[in-house]
């Protein structure tokens, strides 16, 4: 293994609505494989059999705007409709092998941003969410 081909994290984007949010300083995504157990007879193994799939990501970054109060707000008004989006994650280090981009689907926020902050300390937000798919748009590969 080339040790500089290795992902360094400061290349990383993430782009809500065609803006790269400059504020994110990381960000996760992932996909759970929900399983039920099998007993199968004739042996002590549990077996498992995929059911279902479970979309859940974080990004977490420094508080520059409202506008995500504003967006993932709109759940609150009475006929308000939940805020459902795309989200691109983006990873694009220079001296890696390419750039690997991942568009989430129906990306939906789980809890509103309204304030929080310590004296002294750079505020900072944090917005869980789940989403429902996912496309790879640009895959890293070994040339």
């Amino acid at each position: 293994m080339d040790a500089t081909r290795v992902i360094n994290g400061s290349y990383g984007e993430v782009w809500s609505d065609g803006v790269w949010l400059t504020n994110v300083t990381s960000a996760e995504a992932l996909v759970e494989i929900n399983k039920e157990e099998i007993n199968v007879s004739g042996t002590r193994w549990t077996g498992h059999k995929a059911t279902g799939l479970t979309g859940t990501g974080n990004i977490k970054g420094y508080k520059v705007t409202s506008e995500f109060i504003k967006r993932i707000g709109s759940i609150a008004k009475d006929r308000g409709k939940p805020f459902v989006t795309e989200l691109i994650y983006k990873l694009d280090d220079p001296e890696a092998f390419g750039a690997e981009r991942i568009r989430l689907k129906g990306v939906q926020f789980d809890r509103i941003p309204l304030s929080t902050f310590e004296v002294k300390t750079i505020v900072e937000e944090e917005l869980p969410f789940t989403f429902s798919n996912y496309e790879l748009l640009d895959e890293i590969k070994k040339p």
